[in-house]
């Protein structure tokens, strides 16, 4: 063999011997994050902790709000299936999971829980290292449980808890059905769907509790880092996940206070949430609910909120028989910019059926008939006014017909 040969094949060798220096540990991820890691009885879990004061302001939300008064009075205008107990035992929870499908493939990777401890709020993040890890995460979670009033979530009927459930059943743990749920998501949209775009946990942080987070990450974006973590090990870019999943923690809490105030009447409200909040009352005290509805009228409630207010407390009017209340709602939502069939509908009713007066009846149906004709509205709207007008001019002609003895 020739002598360069030999000397490049040396050279390759002394490549193949020579070994890389290996990359320096990668620090704990307990000390990345933060957290210490507990022994839950069924393996070590990595847990996350946090103090807050309840002078503590999340936005402009001060978090000892949510627990000044009973929420039995919540869990009713809710419409929870079980009353709210101690508010001083309630539980919020927020879970991080691998997908948003759910089902047995999904699992919760970190649960954020916060609970009343003396007088600070306590925030604790369990997190999994490892899917091997969930028997000691759901042995975590069961004992929070078992000590709480009620859990507290956003949406968490539609994908948390059925999520937790699932994850306890596979496991061959025993769920507590029977603990009381309070799910702010419900409460949220019948306050809060004519004043935003949306009633997202993001919308209503932003708007009702104020508070911009800066850097946020995506919740969409949460499960591919945590599997990236899984592959690499490297923790840092979990931290942007549980401040997120704290952020959403802290502003379930001031929700809760928000509503806590709003109910006892505490809290400023502008016109709509006005009007949203008698939604919220109605199913439990129309009287309150009617009072939230004037107040809104009266703080200067415009447009389409205005009309379906109106257009609400116009028909628990007419139920309680107060008919000139009823009649001013209905001849207020008539002068609405968009053309409505339904205060014409019901002032025409009135006026033919409590007044007996046909020929006022008959101008309404005639005047809502041309609005109607005019604003191409539904063949349906127009042929049952159409309809109405046709009966009372046949009312109007037998009446006419009748001698003046028998019409007296």
């Amino acid at each position: 063999m020739a002598s360069g040969s030999l000397d490049d094949l040396r050279r390759v060798i002394r490549r193949i011997e020579t070994r890389r220096p290996k990359r320096p540990a990668a620090p704990p991820i307990e000390e990345v994050l933060g957290g210490e890691l507990v022994d839950t009885g069924e393996g070590q879990l990595l847990v996350v902790r946090r103090e807050f004061p309840l002078s503590y302001r999340h936005g402009r939300q001060p978090l000892g709000a949510a627990f000044e008064t009973p929420l039995d009075l919540l869990s009713a205008v809710s419409r929870a299936a079980t009353p709210v107990g101690d508010p001083r035992s309630l539980l919020f929870l927020d879970a991080e999971t691998t997908g948003l499908a759910g089902g047995t493939g999904t699992y919760a990777f970190l649960i954020g829980a916060a609970w009343l401890e003396d007088d600070r709020l306590i925030l604790a993040q369990h997190f999994m290292r490892d899917f091997d890890e969930e028997p000691a995460l759901l042995a975590a979670l069961r004992l929070l449980l078992e000590r709480a009033s009620a859990v507290v979530t956003f949406n968490g009927a539609s994908f948390d808890l059925p999520l937790l459930e699932t994850r306890f059943i596979m496991a061959r743990r025993r769920w507590p059905a029977a603990l009381p749920h309070l799910d702010l998501l419900g409460p949220s949209r019948r306050v809060w769907t004519s004043c935003f775009a949306d009633c997202r946990l993001a919308t209503l942080e932003r708007e009702v509790i104020g508070v911009v987070r800066d850097d946020d990450i995506p919740g969409a974006l949460i499960p591919a880092l945590y599997f990236d973590f899984l592959r690499s090990r490297r923790a840092a870019p979990l931290g942007r996940v549980l401040a997120h999943n704290r952020d959403d923690i802290l502003t379930l809490v001031g929700l809760l206070g928000w509503f806590v105030g709003a109910l006892s009447a505490r809290a400023e409200m502008t016109a709509a949430e006005l009007g949203g909040l008698g939604r919220l009352w109605e199913p439990v005290d129309v009287e309150r609910a009617l009072a939230c509805y004037r107040a809104a009228l009266a703080a200067g409630l415009a447009g389409a909120p205005a009309q379906a207010v109106r257009l609400r407390l116009a028909r628990w009017e007419k139920r309680l028989a107060r008919w000139e209340a009823a009649r001013s709602l209905w001849e207020a939502a008539m002068r609405h910019a968009t053309f409505d069939p339904r205060p014409w509908e019901e002032l025409a009713k009135f006026h033919e059926h409590r007044r007996r007066d046909f020929v006022t009846a008959r101008a309404i149906v005639e005047d809502a008939l041309g609005l109607a004709e005019a604003t191409r509205a539904p063949l349906r709207t127009v042929d049952a006014f159409a309809h109405r007008l046709g009966r009372l001019q046949r009312r109007l002609a037998l009446a006419g017909a009748r001698p003046a003895e028998d019409r007296g």
